[in-house]
């Protein structure tokens, strides 16, 4: 028999696993979890609101999203806070942090934990030494961060415009060679346009392999030598011919709903169905990846070492991983983000609700997605964007 949504929630999170978990749990009741996290899409803003009517319902613990535009503000809060001797009554309790911002705060001793395996939920987890739950941008997670959701990087095309869209980076550039000013990229400042170019990087180096190792100058000379030469020929054909890029993602959405421009960048490969339902794509969008796969990764959640309301904040993170909330939060009517849990650790009830969620022509599957590429190293994207803005922005 199939259990409700709100049933597996009940029955999933009302009885933790580990008896410390108890402890846990009264304590959290009563506080207010300060989530720092990006708040530029409305879906995912949407989602955190949901998620502080569950856990404060079912556990007495509010959560307030503190929005952000870049996560390093929080990271940045974190640091003064340190510097100024607050060790425990920080105003940052739980961050929506990945790459160069965990490798920050991790390096300089500014995170809670290990707290991962303390969590009931991380059960569903596959946790191995090489699982995407346990690598942040090729950074060993060692339980100091939690996964909540996954993210591909995919390209969004109108298949009506555009009926056979470029299988490659290479094949970009000349497709926009063809059609001068129906492409463009948000700005590198940004991090769609940072992984747009990481994705050329990938595809263009002649040894990807020493992506994975920390940037030094002479690798990241011979990698992106390729890079550079890809980019000046394709620069001049982009949308006002370079001189300036969308801001961000939902910008460059709009362009393409405009008819401006014929492809987008998205990390969510569901933003198209859940564009098209909203109204703010035609019904003809669709996604690709390049043939040779595409960047994903897995988004975490991190507490500071000084976190106010830290075991509310570990009920947070044990709430994002219940099989029930992932669910709701793959729903292409809610997020459409791909579940981070190990298919294989779920029950059959718990597999019953994944199986029954909508789909739509514009939603791919895992398999049409292709292979996932691995982030580089978080030193190269910090190098990769300084090269890139001093080379065009001057």
């Amino acid at each position: 028999m199939r259990l409700s949504l709100i049933a597996l929630l009940s029955l999933g999170l009302a009885t933790p696993a580990f008896a410390d978990w108890d402890a846990t749990l009264a304590a959290a009741r009563g506080q207010t979890v300060y989530w720092n996290a990006w708040g530029g899409d409305q879906r995912t803003n949407d989602f955190i609101t949901w998620v502080g009517q569950q856990t404060e319902a079912l556990y007495g613990v509010k959560v307030q999203q503190v929005k952000l535009t870049d996560t390093a503000e929080a990271v940045t809060r974190v640091i003064s806070e340190k510097a100024a001797g607050v060790t425990d009554k920080g105003t940052v309790d739980l961050i929506w942090i990945n790459g160069p911002n965990f490798l920050s705060m991790k390096s300089q001793g500014l995170l809670h934990g290990p707290f991962v395996a303390d969590l009931p939920n991380a059960r569903y987890l596959d946790l191995g030494p090489t699982s995407p739950a346990s690598v942040d941008f090729t950074v060993p997670v060692e339980g100091m961060e939690s996964p909540w959701r996954l993210a591909k990087f995919v390209f969004t095309y109108d298949s009506a415009r555009l009926p056979e869209p470029p299988p490659s980076m290479a094949a970009l550039a000349e497709w926009a060679a063809a059609h001068p000013g129906r492409f463009t990229h948000p700005a590198v400042s940004n991090f769609m346009g940072a992984t747009f170019l990481k994705q050329a990087l990938i595809e263009l180096a002649p040894d990807a392999s020493v992506l994975q190792a920390p940037v030094t100058d002479a690798a990241f000379e011979a990698a992106t030598a390729p890079l550079w030469a890809w980019y000046d020929g394709l620069r001049p054909n982009l949308w006002q011919g370079g001189a300036t890029y969308p801001e961000n993602q939902s910008v460059q959405q709009q362009l393409l709903n405009d008819g401006a421009v014929d492809i987008s960048l998205s990390f969510d490969p569901a933003s198209a169905a859940a564009a098209i339902a909203q109204g703010l794509l035609p019904e003809t969008a669709r996604v690709f990846t390049p043939e040779i796969g595409s960047i994903g990764n897995i988004s975490f959640v991190a507490i500071p070492f000084n976190a106010a309301n830290r075991a509310g904040a570990e009920v947070v993170a044990n709430f994002l991983l219940a099989p029930a909330t992932q669910a709701h939060q793959q729903n292409i009517d809610v997020l459409g983000s791909f579940s981070v849990l190990d298919p294989a650790k779920l029950g059959a009830d718990e597999a019953a609700v994944f199986a029954a969620l909508p789909s739509s022509p514009a939603l791919p599957s895992l398999a049409d997605l292709g292979p996932t590429l691995l982030e580089p190293h978080a030193s190269w994207m910090t190098r990769l964007t300084e090269a890139w803005a001093e080379r065009y922005t001057k």
